[in-house]
């Protein structure tokens, strides 16, 4: 059975868009060696529909010369949650269709290692408030966005998390890991 990790990129006001404000922070050799640690137990990838969309043309056209991420990103089994997404394009994918929660369950039964999960706020919001997220990895960036797509918008059901680890990087980045309290 696969544990769910999700990485997000977080400001401090908890904003999870499309992390070009991240850019300015630079990406730090640490913060690669965190990453590689949350994908390396990981053997599948689980995305959103709107996540998926801006990685496949990302990620498709890079080598491991450009990044070496890209060996995982391309070859991982990739399944996309989405009611609208029915044949994507990006090797290995699979659409599970719409969200559902027993689905999820399932195919953490069935991948043998863990799955990782980028962005996809939607998709995450919903499997927090389903108890299917086993880890809750943030960088969180020292500025605050406003206005944007938060991690736990107004109306949340609150959750009770576990600090694991938590490292402060040079450029004033801050990594935090948490695991559900159940």
């Amino acid at each position: 059975m696969g544990a769910l990790h999700v990485h997000e990129f977080a400001s401090l006001d908890g904003v999870i868009d499309a992390p070009t404000w991240t850019f300015d922070y630079g990406f730090t050799d640490r913060m690669g060696e965190i990453l590689a640690g949350i994908t390396g137990g990981a053997r599948a990838i689980l995305l959103g529909r709107t996540t998926y969309e801006m990685f496949e043309p990302a990620w498709s056209a890079r080598t491991v010369d450009d990044d070496p991420g890209a060996a995982f990103f391309n070859d991982s089994p990739k399944y996309v949650v989405s009611s609208t997404l029915t044949e994507p394009t990006w090797n290995n994918t699979t659409s599970l269709g719409a969200y559902d929660a027993d689905a999820i369950r399932r195919l953490k039964d069935e991948v043998d290692g863990d799955i990782y999960v980028s962005g996809s706020a939607t998709l995450v919001r919903a499997m927090l408030a389903d108890g299917l997220v086993d880890s809750l990895h943030l960088l969180v960036y020292p500025l605050t966005r406003g206005t944007g797509p938060r991690l736990f918008p107004d109306g949340s059901a609150p959750l009770s998390m576990r600090l694991v680890a938590s490292e402060q990087f040079d450029n004033g980045v801050l990594y935090v890991h948490y695991q559900p309290v159940i």
